[in-house]
């Protein structure tokens, strides 16, 4: 079903973490951005229109790059109450999602950064349009990732590409052994493998998608500075999470538990956490009519492939 919401994450938990989430890119985030920005070098094609999907925690470095790169561009950086406002763009069930809002406390520090950019519009383009769609460890949270991926194959022009990263399913790997040792729930819900995110792409509609992964190994000195990276990057949306608040002496075990399971010899005893980070490519193609005896096409799919016949 096209919007079937992955099995191990929580609606609740999800739309809680939207609402709630900060409104600045975590330091995995820069890293990751800045190495999709090496994989774009690759690509000659120079976007007239282009998307940046989930921008406010999208890595605000990189994109200050993608914008002097693109200079002569129209941007298009939807905010949050558009990006998960599915309930409207996919026919999602309104009881599954809530429009979030941006706080009035929470302003939306890249408009700042922007001043010499080209024009950005800060709400989604019109479908068929854009030339790239740029979305950075954004995917792994959504609650519904094929209407999602859907949604940005809509939005592209024939030809159009887009750019993904996220979060694969050995990230926290031994934060979860841990947790299994222990006999304690999930400490976050599952992340999805570049083989499942590849089909996903073709079902959207999308042809040629090239996946690939690597595998980031972070050290901590304390569990301290090791939860407070977490805390960053966001919740554990999992159904089956501890339902309660955890208190102090709770604390302080997992504490003690951190230090004995992740503490690595060989890394000075520093503690060890893995991040896997998937990449996407794909392209939109040129639309395909099944002749019959009788064929609709549409509109905006007749002008797609006349121009296509016409270059």
């Amino acid at each position: 079903m096209p919007n079937q919401s992955p099995p191990t994450l929580s609606l609740a938990a999800a739309n809680r973490w939207y609402a709630v989430a900060p409104q600045k890119s975590p330091w995995l985030h820069e890293e990751v951005a800045g190495r999709m920005l090496e994989r774009l070098q690759w690509i000659n094609q120079q976007p007239k229109l282009w998307v940046n999907w989930g921008a406010v925690r999208g890595g605000e470095q990189a994109q200050v790059t993608l914008l002097e790169k693109y200079k002569d561009s129209e941007c298009f950086m939807p905010l949050p109450s558009e990006l998960y406002a599915y309930s409207a763009i996919n026919n999602v069930a309104k009881q599954d999602m809530v429009a979030v809002k941006p706080s009035a406390t929470h302003k939306w520090s890249l408009a700042g950064l922007f001043k010499r950019a080209p024009k950005i519009h800060h709400n989604l383009p019109a479908d068929g349009t854009a030339n790239m769609l740029w979305a950075n460890m954004h995917l792994h949270d959504v609650i519904h990732p094929q209407a999602v991926l859907t949604q940005w194959q809509k939005a592209l022009a024939t030809d159009g590409f887009v750019m993904f990263s996220c979060l694969g399913p050995d990230t926290l790997k031994e934060l979860r052994n841990m947790y299994v040792q222990l006999g304690w729930p999930e400490p976050s819900h599952q992340f999805t493998d570049m083989h499942d995110w590849g089909d996903m792409l073709i079902q959207a509609g999308f042809s040629q998608p090239v996946m690939d992964m690597e595998r980031i190994v972070l050290t901590y000195e304390t569990p301290q500075k090791l939860l407070q990276d977490l805390r960053e990057l966001g919740r554990n949306l999992h159904p089956n999470r501890f339902p309660a608040l955890r208190g102090k002496a709770w604390k302080a075990k997992l504490d003690a538990a951190l230090m004995q399971h992740l503490s690595d010899p060989q890394e000075g005893g520093r503690l060890k956490l893995t991040f896997e980070i998937i990449y996407g490519h794909a392209i939109k193609p040129e639309p395909r009519v099944k002749l019959s005896e009788h064929s609709a096409v549409s509109l905006q799919d007749m002008r797609a492939m006349l121009q296509k016949r016409g270059n």
